[in-house]
């Protein structure tokens, strides 16, 4: 017999506890980014072909999620603001006894009309993927023109209390590392942003290999300019406050066997899959299926203690 008693918290064979849950709601998207991992989902697959579970679905998963230990929830695509059912699915998981905070990413171009209504619904903060300030190298990288759209909703989410609103800065090679200062000072001027620079994760897709920048550099730029730095105690990474009120984190992934080892992360695939690791598609655990078949809470419980048995450090 299961014992809810015995498994509290979710912790991995590394000792890792989990507590953190990223949920894709949906692989749509209304944007063709070049250097995107689909959350790990893969891609070149038909997302109208994508079974996604419905927002009831995903709070009974987040409830037992909850149970084990989970506190930290954020919804992700795809762009989950072409979910259906967006605003219920934050209404009934930010409700769940245990779930401290309820996130999002987005790519932001909707987000102008959805901020209030979000925040209202109970989320409590939103990361946008907001690479440039160039117009021309945003239509480049994202394949549509719609830079003003997102930096409208910037404004909205702030506006709206949804901070803090970090901006998901994807470090390009070529494209856009010479826009970090117009982005420090695009956060500077917004109080309640924190620009995240984000180091490339090619994966299996080698052709992004040429665009891979090592942010380590801008890591030593900023300790230099940095009136204070924090190390964090999710995967170790580095937050620069710079004088004027901007804040910087440096986000490390690859080849970072720290990074690893402060994973506290558990993904949901669209298709309500239990994937251990963003970068291994090997040891997905199917828990949709036995929910759709009729499975008890106990068992589904036993899944996610099963996926966490799975997790290993890619990095180490």
């Amino acid at each position: 017999m299961f014992s809810s008693e015995v498994v509290r918290m979710l912790v991995d064979p590394f000792g890792r506890p989990v507590n953190n849950l990223r949920i894709s709601l949906t692989q749509k998207c209304n944007l063709k980014c070049f250097y995107c991992h689909h959350e790990g989902e893969g891609c070149g697959s038909d997302p109208r072909k994508k079974n996604e579970m419905t927002p009831e679905e995903v709070a009974f998963l987040v409830r037992v999620a909850a149970k084990l230990g989970v506190r930290s929830v954020k919804l992700t695509g795809g762009e989950p603001l072409l979910y259906s059912g967006v605003e219920e699915v934050i209404r009934m998981i930010s409700s769940i006894n245990g779930v401290h905070e309820v996130s999002m990413t987005t790519n932001g171009v909707f987000l102008s009309e959805w901020a209030q209504l979000l925040a209202e619904a109970g989320l409590k903060r939103v990361n946008v993927s907001l690479g440039t300030l160039s117009r021309e190298k945003y239509k480049m990288i994202t394949g549509l023109d719609a830079l003003e759209k997102v930096i409208e909703g910037v404004d909205a989410a702030l506006e709206a209390g949804l901070k803090p609103v970090k901006l998901n800065m994807v470090l390009l090679r070529g494209v856009n590392v010479s826009d970090l200062e117009s982005m420090i000072e695009f956060s500077r001027e917004r109080r309640g942003s924190i620009l995240q620079v984000i180091e490339l994760v090619p994966g299996a897709n080698r052709a992004l290999e040429d665009y891979h920048a090592d942010p380590l550099f801008i890591e030593k730029m900023l300790e230099e300019r940095a009136v204070k730095v924090v190390v964090r105690k999710m995967h170790r990474r580095k937050k620069f406050f710079l004088s004027g009120g901007g804040e910087v984190e440096v986000v490390r992934p690859v080849h970072n066997s720290e990074f690893c080892a402060n994973c506290n992360r558990l993904r949901i695939t669209s298709e309500g899959k239990l994937k251990p690791c963003l970068m291994k598609n090997d040891n997905l655990v199917d828990v949709l299926t036995p929910l759709r078949q009729g499975a008890s809470e106990e068992e589904i419980k036993r899944l996610f203690v099963e996926a966490v048995n799975r997790r290993s450090p890619y990095y180490h």
